[in-house]
Formats: C-alpha cells, structure tokens, sequence
C-alpha cells in the first residue's frame, strides 16, 4: 500500500545512492576531496534541480490528517501491540535455536564430546571458531539479500531449516575432520539469522523503539544461555548411553530437531514489511508506513527495485562512521567472548558435571533483567553513550576480579556481572547502529552485517584463548576482554563526539552526509543523530 502519492513520488524523484544525484559541481568537488559535511543545503540538488537528501515538507496521508492525536496516539499504540505480538515472540524463539544450536558445542564438551572424538585441545578450539569463518563470510551477502528479495517470512525460516538438519547432523560426525566440515557450513547457514532480525526490526520500528526491541531480540540469546544449561544438564544425566547414544549426540538430535520445527511454523507467523504485510488493515498498513517516513523524514523500504547490492554496500563501506561503530562493536563482542565457553569457565569452580551446567543459568537470567531495564532506559531518554559505556565499566571490573582471585565466591560474582554487563552494553550499541545509519534501507542492511560480521572475528581467535592449560582463572583471556572493554569504552565516547558535532551542524541548518537535512527555507528539520 503507497502511501500519500506525491510525497512518494517526491521522495523517490530524489532518492539515488544516499538519497540524492549529485550535480556535475557536487561530483567535481568531491573528487578535489573537499568535505560535503559543511555545504549548506542549498548548495545540494539532483539533475532535475530539486534539492536533495534532505526533509521535504511532508504530508501526511489523508487518513491520517483525520486523526486527533488521541485517535493516532490509540490507533499507534495497537498497532505497535499487534505487531509485538506477532513478530517479537517468533523472532526470539527463533534466536534462542539459533544460539543453542551455534553455541552448544561448549555444553557438548562437558557431555563427552572432546573424549568420544578424540579431540585435542587445539582441534576442539579450532571447531570452536571455524563456525565463525563461514558465519562472517555470508552476513554482509545475506542481509543485501534479504532486503532486495523483501522476503524475510520466507527467507529467515528456510535457513533456519537448514541450519536445524546441519545441527542434527553433528551427532553423526566421528572425527575431527568432519566435525570442522560440519561446524563451517552451520556457520554459513546461521549468519543469515542475526544481522538480517536487526535489519528487519528497524523495518518495522522507529529509533525510538529500536532499543528495547534489539533488547527482546537478544534475550534469546540470553534465555538460550539459561535454557541450553538446564536442557544439557537433563540430557547428561539422564540420556547418556539411551539407544546406544551418547549425551552430546542427544544434544544435537534433540535441539536440531526442534530447531526445524519451529521454523516450519515460522513460515505461517512471521510478517514481511509494512507496506507489504497482509495481516494489516489498508489503515494499519499506512500508519505503519508513515510512523518510519515521519521518524527520519524519508520513505523507508518501497519495493525490490530501489534496493540496489552495491550500491548499499558502498555507502556503508565509505561512512566513516561505519568504522568507529565497527571498532565499538567488536570491541564488546571480543569481551563477551567467555560466553562462548562460559559452560568450561564455571566448571573451574570446581562442581560436578550437572551442577556446574545448573550454574551457568542464574548469570543469564540476571541478565535478562539487566538488558531489558537498560535498554527500556535508553529508549525512554532517547540517550545511548551511558547505556553502552557504563556496562562495559562494569565489565572491566568483573574482568579484573576474575583474574586476580582464585576464591569461589569472588569469581562466581564475577561470572555473574561479565554477562549482564556486555550483553546490555551490546544491545544498545547494536540500535545505535541503526540509530546512526537511518537510510535508505540497503546502507543499513549492509552496515548492520558489515559491523556484526567484524565483530564476529573476535571468536575465531578468542577459541584459543581458553584451552584446557589455562584453567582455573584464565588470566590472559580475561586480561584480553578487560583490554576490549576499555577500547569499547573510547569507541563509544569517539562516536558521541562525532554525533554531538553532527547534530551541531544540522542545528546550524549545515548539510550533513547521510542525515536527513532540512528543505532550504523550510525551518530546522527535527531529525537529530541518537547521542
């Protein structure tokens, strides 16, 4: 459903690359190298002489001229309630398989899988982060895609499906050389999941809301952290051996399965975008149109055509922003890589099999509380340096604690800060992604899997970082996620520079790259970077 026809047709008269056709002038000075950032709007049009990349006055539709803003605010707030219950339940239960399934190895290795392969330290290690070469090497290709085919009912379950059987399949793998085949391409598989869910949220909600649904997104991956514990804790001891199978095959079987089954249903729940959702009303759908244009000033995804591969990739690729929030991301996914062998980490306490997996669920379920509560803050405030920073502060001194003691209680503290405090951290900073990158939608689908496939790096290395020697305190690992934290830190504080000076700009009226600037005469545009 189009929404008011002139304002789109405007809109997309305009929208080429970043959103405007540079004059033969704009082309000349930018190849001298001459910054764009301080060019007053004016100076800024495309071929047909009409300025571009900036708000224009915007009407809305007639449908929604007719509200009073008590109608809109209750017509908004059901709306916002139907998609809720539509898309977030599917999508976090989706996450949840999607992290167990990439995660479990971890809780496999407790459950004999190190022992029944024959597998070094080393060679565990190396299935550990192989994953996550075939997981980086299809993110940025797999978002492009999502947002040219427009699919993501069709597309996200139908990988979800063949990750599930690539899951299964593990608990048929007898040596090392197949289980390092196996975990390669479950990588490939799976790394359609995150990045294009963080895209296809921001399709849906404004920067505003952006924080707390980035948050409910990840608690899958927090209740996996509490679930994959309770489950391998109840396969250990009660499965192994049961046909003639062991505990961590069940493990595979058993979550693999589930894994599909879920995304069969996926196909009938899950929405595509707004403006081409049918289980919205002609009135939902418009709403829900015109709630992202207002929020940025530009129409978001329109149809297929105007989302162009390259295009996208090389607007995000020569932001230089893309690089600072690269440098921040990884930095906090480099310190949260303990969460990876977090299952090997508690059992340095010292406790049995089971017990040790019981314990790996209380720091996931208080970080469950933690994230939500940060970022339902920093989307009440509309604030986003201290909801990143803080966390990572807390981080440090969780980091600090864990390697210079070796008493019980002081590291359990630690292990159950360490979780809370990067996944809040992360969350937030994951929303300020799209916070700083509002449009066109292809800029931002390739910068979110741009940036979250860089951060992923972190695990191919940090594998090696917790091999069995290392135990009980894992000094150089937490020596490393102390470092990351503190550069996570500096990122974040450079960005929030770089965003307040922005922000100054276009209070000046200056035209700004890659915001949504104002129409010459037209007043100040209300469109501000999230700081």
């Amino acid at each position: 459903m189009a929404v008011e026809p002139a304002t789109t047709r405007d809109i997309a008269a305009a929208e080429k690359g970043e959103g405007f056709e540079p004059t033969a002038k704009h082309n000349e000075s930018a190849t001298r190298g001459e910054s764009s950032d301080e060019k007053p709007t004016k100076g800024v049009t495309d071929s047909d002489g009409d300025v571009a990349s900036v708000q224009r006055g915007l009407e809305p539709p007639d449908f929604i001229k007719g509200l009073t803003a008590e109608e809109r605010e209750d017509l908004e707030r059901k709306l916002k309630r139907k998609i809720d219950t539509r898309l977030l339940p599917a999508i976090i239960l989706m996450y949840i398989l999607n992290y167990i399934d990439r995660n479990n190895i971890a809780a496999a290795k407790l459950a004999g899988l190190e022992k029944d392969l024959n597998l070094s330290s080393v060679e565990y290690s190396t299935a550990v982060s192989i994953l996550f070469v075939g997981y980086l090497l299809m993110q940025i290709p797999s978002n492009l895609l999502l947002n040219k085919l427009g699919k993501p009912a069709l597309y996200l379950p139908t990988c979800m499906i063949l990750w599930g059987i690539i899951s299964a399949v593990t608990a048929a793998c007898t040596n090392s050389a197949g289980l390092l085949a196996n975990r390669f391409f479950l990588g490939f598989v799976e790394a359609a999941y995150f990045p294009g869910c963080l895209y296809y949220l921001s399709c849906w909600y404004t920067r505003k809301e952006l924080g707390f649904r980035t948050a409910v997104l990840y608690s899958g991956a927090l209740i996996s952290g509490a679930f994959s514990g309770l489950l391998s804790a109840g396969v250990t001891y009660g499965m192994d051996g049961t046909r003639g199978i062991s505990a961590w095959q069940w493990l595979f079987i058993i979550e693999g399965v589930i894994t599909v089954g879920v995304a069969m249903g996926a196909y009938f729940v899950l929405p595509n975008f707004p403006r081409t959702t049918t289980w919205l009303t002609e009135e939902e759908r418009i709403l829900a149109v015109w709630r992202l244009e207002e929020d940025v000033g530009q129409d978001d995804w329109v149809n297929s055509a105007q989302q162009t591969f390259w295009q996208g990739a090389r607007l995000a690729f020569t932001d230089p922003k893309t690089y600072v929030l690269t440098v921040l991301v990884f930095c906090i996914s480099a310190s949260g890589t303990v969460t990876n062998f977090f299952p090997a980490v508690v059992s340095t306490l010292g406790y049995d099999r089971v017990p040790s997996l019981l314990l790996t669920a209380p720091p996931y379920v208080l970080a469950v509380i933690v994230t939500y509560a940060n970022a339902s803050h920093a989307d009440k405030t509309g604030e986003r340096y201290w909801h990143v920073a803080g966390p990572m502060i807390v981080a440090i001194v969780a980091y600090i604690i864990a390697a210079t003691t070796s008493h019980i209680a002081p590291r359990y503290l630690a292990m159950m800060l360490m979780v809370p405090s990067v996944y809040s951290g992360f969350v937030v900073a994951l929303a300020w992604i799209s916070n700083t990158m509002p449009r066109p939608p292809a800029k931002r689908a390739a910068a979110l899997a741009l940036i979250n496939a860089v951060a992923n790096t972190s695990s191919i290395y940090a594998s090696y970082l917790y091999p069995n020697s290392a135990a009980p305190q894992y000094t150089l690992a937490m020596i490393v996620n102390c470092v990351t934290a503190v550069i996570a830190v500096v990122a974040a504080t450079v960005l929030r520079v770089i965003l307040v000076r922005l922000n100054k700009k276009l209070e000046r009226g200056v035209f700004v790259e890659g915001a949504i600037n104002s129409v010459p005469g037209g007043g100040i545009n209300a469109f501000r970077f999230k700081i």
